[in-house]
């Protein structure tokens, strides 16, 4: 009875204690409202220049949810239908990607196939000099507020055209849904190829129709694309996974603060296809749902990882409803593969200049294993199976992508250029290489080698500490050996241009399933996902690990 008695005297004194630190943290919060209060009062009032009270609290608001993590944020009320745009990808636009190009121009990127924009005619290149009779020329911001609208109603633009002069189309305003698998095709007699941009409504749906589609022309293997794939809704991640995996099976698990935030995610359904081969391509850019996806084929050893490790982000966003309409989207648990591994990058801040995750100690990361007992390891996004190297492109091409100079060619070009039937396939004529590199000539722009760039430090680093004398001499001999020749360089570079420029032309053509299939061809990271798909030894070693 006694050890009753101070059992429950000891089990009150527990729920005291709680009750007084959860007491403590809730004045706290209060004392710091108020101080915050007072200090903003205080600062309005007395600071010696006028401040905009609106952007001061939105500069405090934006600092301290960015000391929790970079997905935390704050939505004012104007910024609430973009946060919807992004989260469903449906809209009221004219269908079309708008924006600035050679020196501020508001110019048609890509009109979307199948929507007003390109029904009415409108074509990439085109530039937008006023709508609905109001001057837009190189303003871009005041362009992109006239082009969204009312489903029903319409727009007049007047469009500048090389070679054509001032012209005016009436485009309608519809409603725009973005589709999460842009293309999907054969990329050889046996792989089917499925690009998956992103994890909105209906996109398990879109998968699987592609997936069903390519299987009746003939594909016996499958190409998932997850490349900078940012990712999205997490209940499409789970069915986008159990299209390749049985019912039943663990897909992810979410765990945080509230008991409520804790959740198992399990594949519902029956599996559409548990047996076809399967490479799915990621990069530093495919993150979260895309992460999602790729942790699942790996860690059940269903398919083969290609590309680069991607981004790290095993976080949970909800959206949160605030005062006045505003919304804020709050990190409310991490998520774990089927191998109990956790993505999610250890430093938020430390990141390589393409996005990727730093290199982590071996000490820092803890091992797990697939189905078939490799190992995988959590920290800081999911590492291929297979690496291939980020492709980059060479000086001179990056110079004349910087200055819009391929572009600039096709709008200008009065040459005929042969119909593109298959973009895949297609090889840029020689004669049209030959053009660009006449007209290229007498354009100003500027690049430089990795190497000249060191040579650019090590000057700035000599006038530095005053020794310009005496490696003077020499830099001028390196800077002699490295000068530029615009023409030469080219044709070291020729097969890179010419793949620019077939790219260009096929997306004039074709939109955006013509800039896919042109990037086939300079694709290695689909070249190496086809050449495993193909050699089912090598494939099967992969996955077995052995």
């Amino acid at each position: 009875m006694k050890k009753l008695i101070v059992f429950s005297l000891l089990a009150i004194g527990l729920l005291s204690a709680a009750a007084i630190r959860q007491n403590d943290k809730y004045f706290e919060i209060l004392k710091n409202l108020d101080i915050f209060a007072t200090m903003y009062k205080e600062v309005n009032a007395n600071y010696v220049d006028d401040l905009n009270p609106n952007a001061l609290m939105r500069t405090g608001i934006d600092a301290m949810l960015g000391s929790l993590d970079p997905y935390t944020v704050y939505y004012s009320e104007d910024q609430i239908e973009d946060v919807r745009t992004e989260n469903t990808g449906q809209f009221g636009g004219i269908g079309a990607v708008i924006g600035e190009r050679d020196g501020g121009k508001v110019v048609v990127v890509l009109p979307n196939e199948g929507y007003p924009a390109q029904k009415a005619g409108l074509k990439r290149g085109d530039e937008i000099i006023a709508i609905n009779g109001i001057d837009v020329k190189n303003d871009y911001d005041k362009a992109s507020l006239y082009l969204r609208g009312q489903s029903s109603s319409s727009i007049n633009l007047k469009v500048l055209r090389p070679g054509e002069g001032p012209l005016d189309f009436k485009v309608d305003f519809e409603r725009i849904e973005l589709p999460n698998v842009p293309y999907s095709g054969m990329v050889d007699a046996k792989v089917g190829y499925i690009k998956l941009t992103g994890f909105r409504e209906d996109a398990s749906k879109e998968v699987k129709n592609a997936l069903r589609e390519l299987k009746k022309e003939g594909a016996e293997k499958i190409i998932l694309d997850l490349r900078d794939n940012g990712g999205g809704l997490l209940n499409e991640a789970v069915n986008i996974s159990n299209i390749f995996i049985d019912k039943g099976q663990l897909v992810v698990t979410t765990k945080g603060k509230l008991e409520e935030m804790n959740a198992t995610y399990n594949a519902l359904n029956a599996a559409t296809d548990t047996e076809i081969p399967l490479a799915v391509l990621i990069n530093s850019s495919s993150a979260s749902a895309s992460e999602i996806v790729a942790g699942v084929m790996q860690d059940y050893d269903r398919g083969i990882l290609v590309g680069r490790k991607s981004y790290g982000k095993g976080l949970v966003q909800r959206t949160l409803p605030l005062s006045y309409n505003s919304q804020m989207k709050v990190t409310i648990a991490k998520y774990y593969t089927p191998s109990g591994r956790c993505i999610q990058a250890i430093d938020y801040s430390s990141r390589n200049p393409d996005g990727s995750v730093g290199k982590i100690a071996d000490s820092l990361k803890t091992a797990f294993r697939t189905e078939n007992g490799r190992p995988v390891y959590d920290g800081g996004g999911i590492d291929p199976d297979v690496q291939v190297e980020r492709p980059r492109l060479s000086p001179v091409a990056i110079g004349l992508l910087k200055e819009d100079l391929i572009f600039k060619f096709a709008n200008q070009y009065s040459g005929t250029v042969p119909q593109i039937q298959n973009a895949q396939s297609f090889e840029l004529p020689e004669k049209l290489y030959l053009d660009f590199k006449k007209w290229v000539n007498d354009k100003t722009f500027s690049y430089s080698s990795p190497l000249q760039t060191k040579i650019d430090e090590l000057k700035v680093t000599a006038e530095r500490y005053g020794e310009t004398d005496k490696i003077g001499q020499a830099l001028k001999q390196l800077e002699a050996v490295l000068s530029r020749d615009v023409q030469s360089d080219m044709e070291k570079s020729k097969e890179e241009i010419k793949y620019l420029i077939k790219e260009e032309f096929a997306m004039r053509q074709h939109l955006e399933r013509g800039q896919i299939e042109a990037s086939f061809s300079f694709d290695n990271d689909l070249k190496r996902a086809i050449q495993l798909l193909n050699n089912p030894i090598e494939y099967n070693k992969i996955l077995s690990g052995r």
